[in-house]
């Protein structure tokens, strides 16, 4: 049974004061109008008097990493490639984060396709399919699955074997090259499954002269599923983790970054959007969070990933 993925969102230019004073209603009223407040379960008014956030000075000084993994249900070794990028995640949870794709330089290939009943989960979704068919014939493409990306690096391809993300990855950590800067705030809600999202993007090194795009991934935690183990059995009990669910403006490629979104020298972009319901239909928006990066619309690529949970 495939998730189906409902957002409503809309993107903002807002007048926020990046200072650790309080400022009264940051946020021009008359645009209020482009973020579906019916999601906010009262007053709109009230909403944008008391819980627009204010940010306060970014002090983050790391560059953090995303390894997207391109992977599939039916992808023999697959699973290996995921334990390792689960591994680095868990060895630097705060600067290592994985997006676990499930798309084939196809699309949806052997690897992806459901056949029920022993592989009954969709876990496809029309932005990732439309990253890896992108990727798939273009900047260097990639040849199938297991393969990734960390921070989007050229280092003669963006897509890389899995053998080479661990040096990638350490090289950029321990490089700590800060190009841009990121911080969010998330208002949910759950009467209404609604979510507000405000990013602020701080570039800091100015000789970056190619456009800069933000995009927001949605998240799942983990889920029980079947996989296709390296010696071909199944694996009914497999822990799939970090599924990419989709994007949660339907943007496959983000929002380009526009000097409207510019207030006080740095970006402002808010989101409205709709939790969905989990693949079972149980709602859980705990076991799901928000990867948020912003790249490089040249190179492709990302300068800075930042997590954001749903609920704290």
């Amino acid at each position: 049974m495939r998730a189906n993925i409902y957002f409503i969102v809309s993107l903002v230019a807002v007048t926020l004061f990046s200072s650790c004073d309080h400022v009264e209603n940051p946020y021009p009223k008359q645009q209020s109008m482009e973020l579906d407040t019916t999601l906010y379960p009262g007053n709109w008014s009230d909403y944008l008097a008391n819980e627009w956030p204010v940010f306060n000075t970014n002090t983050n000084t790391n560059r953090n990493v995303l390894i997207e993994d391109f992977t599939g249900h039916k992808c023999v070794y697959c699973p290996a490639a995921g334990d390792l990028a689960h591994q680095l995640h868990s060895g630097n949870p705060d600067r290592i984060f994985i997006a676990s794709i499930h798309s084939g330089p196809s699309g949806i290939g052997d690897f992806q396709s459901v056949s029920p009943p022993e592989y009954p989960v969709d876990f496809t979704n029309p932005q990732g399919l439309e990253i890896g068919t992108y990727f798939g014939t273009n900047d260097g493409g990639f040849s199938g699955n297991p393969r990734g990306t960390v921070n989007r690096v050229n280092s003669g391809n963006i897509f890389l074997s899995p053998t080479a993300w661990t040096n990638l990855t350490n090289s950029i950590v321990n490089n700590n090259d800060l190009k841009v800067n990121m911080q969010s705030a998330l208002n949910y809600y759950p009467s209404t499954k609604g979510a507000f999202l405000h990013v602020e993007v701080e570039k800091i090194d100015q000789t970056i002269t190619n456009d800069l795009a933000v995009v927001a991934y949605l998240i799942e935690d983990s889920l029980v599923g079947d996989q296709k183990m390296s010696d071909n059995t199944h694996n009914h009990t497999y822990v799939h983790r970090d599924i990419h669910r989709g994007n949660i403006d339907s943007k496959t490629f983000g929002r380009v970054l526009k000097a409207s979104d510019v207030t006080n020298g740095k970006y402002y972009v808010n989101y409205s959007f709709e939790v969905p319901n989990q693949l079972d239909g149980n709602y859980n928006a705990a076991n799901m969070h928000l990867l948020i990066y912003v790249y490089d619309r040249v190179t492709w690529e990302i300068y800075q990933v930042i997590e954001q949970p749903i609920m704290n």
